[in-house]
């Protein structure tokens, strides 16, 4: 497969209706494939489907099949792999258990989803890496310490002691991505992973997906119903309406000459300025647009968060409140 996940003809009904009619897509290796749609367009069911996790009033059908790498998980030698991939939808609870985390792991909108408030952030990561990986205490400990490093969480050693409710919402939701990480999966799966965030935090953890995936080994499948996300980070971008794809094309292609009229009227709500931004403009351009206006500000930064060598830097996942 040249894909790293492949959905061809899913159906997810309920006894009486369709929440999702049909969809094909496939999340290219290595890329950032944006799934857009309004509340109850079925985009997030599209997800929960892919790991199993649909509600139980809901069945799914068609085929979802992840790339079955060598020596990712599974192995091709194991249950419910073919050369073509490893079928997910109506897999056995032995074959989603071996997926689930090890090669697929899903972000949340709401960190907190993953995070047990009454543990220490290094009590979860090391218990998570020694029950999957089967790791030492202290090789787990070392392994959680370089994932907060990875997602920049500030103080990674200090902040294995800390509780999730002593860090801000943005460094809450690295520490999640984090814990997404720990087993080295080839897909992530991101639902909503920016929306309750503050704007300015938005732009940093979307700047950090963008470069997980450039760092090779990781592609995601961004779940949102706002494009102006998807013109940030993803490569290619399906909009789903009504349990239906209405348009898929290459991020460029769809913002500069988008073909349906329902995709033209999600655009047109959109503000021009940080249309076809990097994740590095934007966060200049939101800061820039959030923050104007505000008097004052200490030398060294920039409506009030840290900037290092001109822009700004992760200091901005401690601003809480603003745009939700």
């Amino acid at each position: 497969m040249t894909d790293a996940l492949t959905i061809s003809g899913l159906r997810i009904r309920t006894r009486t209706h369709a929440i999702v009619d049909g969809i094909d897509l496939a999340l290219e290796r290595g890329g950032i494939h944006g799934l857009a749609g309004e509340s109850g367009s079925g985009k997030t069911m599209t997800a929960l489907a892919v790991l199993g996790l649909l509600p139980g009033s809901m069945t799914a059908s068609g085929s979802i099949r992840l790339a079955d790498d060598a020596g990712a998980g599974t192995g091709s030698t194991g249950a419910g792999s073919t050369a073509s991939g490893i079928e997910l939808v109506g897999a056995s609870r032995q074959v989603l258990g071996a997926v689930r985390g090890r090669r697929v792991a899903m972000v949340f909108q709401d960190p907190s989803t993953s995070l047990h408030p009454q543990l220490t952030v290094g009590r979860q990561l090391t218990d998570h890496l020694r029950h999957h990986l089967g790791l030492s205490k202290a090789a787990a400990r070392s392994k959680a310490e370089a994932l907060l490093e990875r997602v920049r969480v500030p103080d990674a050693r200090a902040a294995l002691s800390r509780y999730p409710h002593q860090f801000s919402g943005g460094q809450r939701q690295r520490i999640a991505i984090a814990v997404a990480l720990a087993c080295d999966p080839t897909v992530l799966l991101a639902d909503e992973p920016t929306t309750a965030l503050d704007v300015t935090v938005q732009a940093g953890v979307l700047q950090l997906l963008r470069e997980l995936v450039d760092d090779g080994g990781l592609s995601i499948l961004l779940v949102t119903h706002d494009l102006g996300v998807m013109s940030a980070v993803a490569d290619e971008v399906t909009v789903m309406r009504q349990g239906l794809v209405v348009e898929s094309a290459p991020r460029e292609k769809l913002f500069t000459a988008p073909q349906d009229a329902y995709t033209r009227s999600l655009l047109a709500a959109l503000p021009g300025s940080s249309f076809e931004e990097s994740p590095e403009v934007l966060v200049e351009e939101l800061v820039e647009g959030h923050e104007a206006g505000s008097a004052g500000g200490a030398a060294g930064s920039v409506g009030g968060l840290a900037v290092e060598g001109g822009s700004a830097v992760d200091g901005a996942d401690d601003v809480e409140g603003g745009a939700r």
